[in-house]
């Protein structure tokens, strides 16, 4: 698909979300100015504590995924220590406008303190305006290392705060909405993250979810290695733990949906796609949606498929999928339109040819040859966002 074709589809549905800022905030490793090396995932911390809340407020920001795609093209490694010109390239390279970056030191505490506060963590944040190459103020946090959720928390806001004001809710707000880590569930899920054999990720995953139930993050990312095995009833179990104040919310919602379809649940999947629909309206969701639906709502079916087709008239699947439902509903006519289009644009398509004879000959389904919906399995809603942002107006300075 262009992206001119994926900008006029979009175009159908962004007055009903709110604005957001057009600005993206890449947000790169902390540096480690420890003496361990064993620490270093600290890094990682905060770097995904920021990202994840600045998105989670509504600003554009790469994730890890982008950026360590953004390396590799750079020829940088994941662990190497970045210097100025390499990070600018890095922002270049992800078209951000802003950069976030800093350094954390561990230090041994009160040797007479509990062990909670034994080591004391110091991290300081810097901000430059890649468009302008203006540094702004440095951001600070000091505590027990134990503490360390709570204090990436409170840099958050401050990053928040100075990124993008006009969206910072008040401090203590801010920090109610994100609960406490326990220091060892947090190292577990970083370290999950950084590696990449997937059966070593859902160790570490695991790992973190037990050791504290209330924490979201490492529930998402196992719901996504089990729907990546095709394990549907697990990565089910996974992924409705994901709670509302996560980032990843309504992206587990989304597979959510799709594990519920594959498990024969078809209303939970519609419920599931319905939430996501009514924030990130993707044509893929509207999809997906109406394939829940057919199963006890062909007439809301036929109108999601509509809204899909709406979106990207040029998809062969959103096509199928419409004349599907309107010949299991006896017309034909409509049917037989909808399997053409199909078939136009994807000629080698048997299934849709198969089912175009039967509508036009008028004839009903059979058990033997009834036909599946067609599914979409990627969820887009990062590139939805960054289109939306485009199209903002921009402000006059």
């Amino acid at each position: 698909m262009t992206l001119l074709r994926r900008l006029l589809g979009l175009l159908l549905v962004l007055s009903a979300l709110p604005p957001l800022s057009a600005q993206t905030v890449l947000v790169l490793p902390f540096r480690n100015q420890s003496n361990s090396s064993n620490l270093d995932w600290i890094g990682e911390s905060i770097c995904e504590a920021l990202r994840e809340s600045l998105v989670s407020e509504g600003v554009l920001a790469p994730d890890r995924e982008d950026r360590l795609e953004a390396f590799r093209q750079l020829s940088l490694r994941p662990s190497a220590v970045l210097t100025v010109a390499s990070m600018i390239k890095t922002g270049e390279a992800l078209d951000a406008s802003q950069l976030v970056y800093g350094q954390y030191k561990v230090t041994p505490g009160d040797a007479n303190a509990s062990a909670a506060s034994h080591r004391t963590l110091r991290i300081a944040a810097h901000i430059l305006n890649l468009r302008r190459f203006q540094q702004g103020p440095e951001l600070t946090e000091s505590g027990a290392l134990d503490d360390l959720a709570t204090l990436e928390a409170r840099l958050s806001w401050q990053a928040l705060e100075a990124l993008s004001p006009q969206r910072a809710p008040s401090e203590n707000e801010f920090l109610k909405s994100r609960p406490p880590v326990r220091l060892d569930a947090l190292e577990s899920y970083i370290r999950g993250l950084m590696v990449e054999d997937p059966d070593q990720q859902r160790r570490f995953f695991l790992r973190a979810a037990r050791l504290d139930q209330g924490y979201s993050q490492p529930c998402f990312q196992l719901g996504k290695s089990y729907w990546e095995k095709k394990d549907y009833r697990s990565a089910a179990n996974w992924l409705a733990r994901v709670n509302r104040a996560d980032p990843h919310y309504l992206e587990a919602r989304f597979y959510l949906g799709l594990c519920d379809y594959h498990l024969g649940d078809y209303t939970a999947a519609a419920q599931s796609f319905e939430i996501v629909a009514a924030s990130v309206p993707l044509n893929e969701v509207y999809n997906d949606l109406g394939a829940a639906q057919a199963h006890s709502d062909p007439q809301s079916a036929a109108k999601s498929f509509r809204k899909a087709i709406e979106g990207d008239n040029s998809d062969p699947d959103y096509h199928f999928n419409l004349g599907c439902v309107l010949w299991r509903a006896g017309q034909y006519a409509a049917a037989a339109d909808s399997f053409r289009t199909a078939l136009a644009a994807n000629p080698k398509d048997q299934e849709a040819a198969a089912l175009l004879n039967r509508s036009e000959h008028r004839q009903p389904p059979r058990p033997e040859v009834e036909p599946h919906e067609r599914l979409k399995t990627s969820y887009q809603e990062t590139a939805y966002r960054q289109l939306k942002a485009e199209l903002q107006p921009k402000k006059s300075k």
